[in-house]
């Protein structure tokens, strides 16, 4: 099973991130986390970014808030599929990462969740790698299942107290 790397420019990000890290470990994908900065180690990341692939990997997530150019600095030097979380904070509160994250020139696209969307981003890279793994599309399909289940569970309770 390929690999996927959960990257983010800070370690302060870290308590968005685990929600990406720990959703992985749930679908049983292997990833690898390090903190690299498009800023201050430009170098490590494109070097980690340009052997993505021959290493096993095959999505790579990116967190970072602020100018948040993490994703963009890893999605011009890998044709891997890369997802941007934008991380909250600063000024603006988060939009100057997720315009940042968002706004990608044509041929260097970045998919981008929600603000401190990490949770989704980690689904979203499991759905990228169950597109050649039936073991990993039978897992999100039961927890689709599941999540409706959970849903339906919520609507009767709440049908049967105010109907």
């Amino acid at each position: 099973m390929k690999k996927v790397a959960v990257i983010m420019g800070s370690d302060s990000d870290l308590p968005v991130v685990e929600k990406a890290i720990n959703k992985l470990k749930e679908y049983g994908v292997p990833s690898e986390v390090h903190v690299y900065s498009a800023h201050r180690t430009p170098v490590e990341a494109r070097d980690f970014a340009l052997a993505a692939r021959e290493n096993g990997f095959g999505a790579i997530i990116c967190a970072a808030g602020m100018a948040a150019h993490l994703a963009g600095a890893f999605a011009a030097n890998t044709t891997l599929p890369v997802i941007g979380i934008p991380v909250k904070g600063g000024a603006v509160d988060g939009m100057d990462a997720l315009l940042s994250t968002v706004q990608m020139p044509t041929g260097i696209p970045v998919a981008t969740v929600a603000i401190n969307g990490a949770a989704n981003a980690a689904v979203l890279a499991v759905q990228m790698l169950a597109i050649s793994d039936e073991e990993l599309a039978a897992k999100l399909d039961a927890e689709r299942k599941k999540n409706a289940e959970g849903v339906l569970a919520k609507d009767k309770a709440v049908a049967e107290k105010y109907n």
